[in-house]
């Protein structure tokens, strides 16, 4: 007789984050003999879950949304979900998954996996939303078999206003990289001229907390000494966020002629190859996938100097760093980077790709998260 795939249960407030982020992983419990299900909103990339043999149910995460009617009913969503499934482990990321999951998994006796990836606008800007905030984060990690954090900043935090017990923590180098899909041999740009533009290209989220009007200020400064300098940005637009850019102001950008939008893009790999730099001035980060990528595509890193960033943008090895919130910082940066000849921007770039291969594969993640699951099941 056969025995039954044990079930496990992910969650995250985006069907297009699981797909792009937690793919790898996914393939691994499939290939242990787990029944991956994903819980996450419908979105463009849904489809994407059940063509990797996920099975998928829609659940409705309003991720900017304050209203306690809507998130009792994303918690009772939960529940009725796992109650059906039984899962052998629920893992969950963001903060509604990881709260409203995680309560309704604990209420089901089932094992609890989470990961804080990021703190988010609600730890950047302190006031009564941070207090919310911490306060359900404490009551849904009470009972936590692994909560993983990507950097020893954000644990720290999270210990030291006792929102989770240390011994339940653990360390995780963000969601890894797969270094066999990105590699830099891989897209080789045309030969540049001498007078090719460089590119600064920032790859994120358009959310104000990710430094995105920095980034833009930044280049209307580098552009007044520098006008043959272009300036890149790819990324999702019409974000559910409260710090979300609009439209208008990236249209208005693109008129202006300080940079240019890039929209979306399935594989950044092409666009991370050509680029000179690859800039992310966020406010801060777990772990910022962006800048993984670049690094493991060889690239030079500009980033802030803040918790996450730091984690792979090293100043003096493979980046330059600048204060937050700073766009003349952010521009002196550039300009120093600028500054350089082509053999030291290339060992940077070599450099990056050196510290993506010894620290941050993703076979390194997925074993942590099967470890994880082991103890949690035991």
């Amino acid at each position: 007789m056969l025995q039954a795939r044990r079930t496990i249960v992910l969650s995250i407030n985006t069907s297009w984050n699981i797909v792009n982020f937690r793919r790898n992983l996914i393939v691994r419990l499939q290939r242990e003999g787990y029944d991956v299900v994903a819980l996450a909103p419908r979105d463009a990339h849904s489809d994407a879950l059940v063509a990797m043999g996920v099975r998928y149910f829609p659940v409705d995460i309003d991720s900017k949304g304050l209203s306690p009617i809507h998130d009792i009913k994303l918690a009772t969503h939960y529940y009725r979900i796992l109650k059906e499934l039984r899962p052998v482990a629920f893992l969950g990321w963001t903060i509604k998954p990881n709260v409203y999951g995680s309560l309704a998994a604990h209420a089901l006796g089932i094992p609890v996996i989470n990961n804080i990836s990021g703190l988010g606008t609600a730890f950047i800007k302190i006031g009564l939303l941070t207090r919310i905030v911490r306060m359900l984060y404490r009551t849904a990690l009470a009972r936590s078999s692994t909560v993983f954090f990507q950097n020893r900043h954000d644990r720290d935090l999270f210990v030291a206003q006792r929102l989770v017990r240390a011994p339940r923590t653990a360390l995780l180098p963000g969601s890894g990289i797969d270094l066999a899909q990105f590699v830099p041999e891989t897209f080789v740009p045309e030969p540049a001229s001498e007078t090719a533009a460089p590119v600064f290209l920032m790859v994120a989220r358009l959310l104000r907390d990710k430094g995105v009007v920095e980034f833009a200020d930044a280049a209307r400064i580098v552009r007044e000494t520098r006008p043959d300098v272009a300036f890149e940005l790819l990324g999702f637009l019409d974000v559910q966020n409260r710090t979300a850019i609009d439209r208008d102001t990236v249209e208005g950008w693109e008129r202006e002629g300080c940079l240019r939008y890039l929209g979306e893009a399935a594989d950044v790999r092409p666009y991370l190859a050509r680029a000179t730099a690859v800039v992310l001035p966020s406010y801060r980060e777990g772990m910022p996938r962006s800048l993984l990528e670049a690094a493991a595509m060889g690239r030079p890193l500009i980033a802030t100097d803040v918790p996450g960033c730091t984690e792979i943008a090293r100043a003096g090895q493979n980046a330059f760093l600048c204060a937050p919130r700073d766009a003349r910082s952010l521009a002196d940066a550039m300009l120093a980077l600028l500054a350089l000849d082509a053999d030291a921007r290339t060992a940077m770039g070599r450099r990056s790709r050196e510290i993506a291969e010894r620290e941050f594969d993703v076979s390194v993640v997925e074993a942590r998260y099967l470890d994880a699951i082991a103890r949690a099941t035991a």
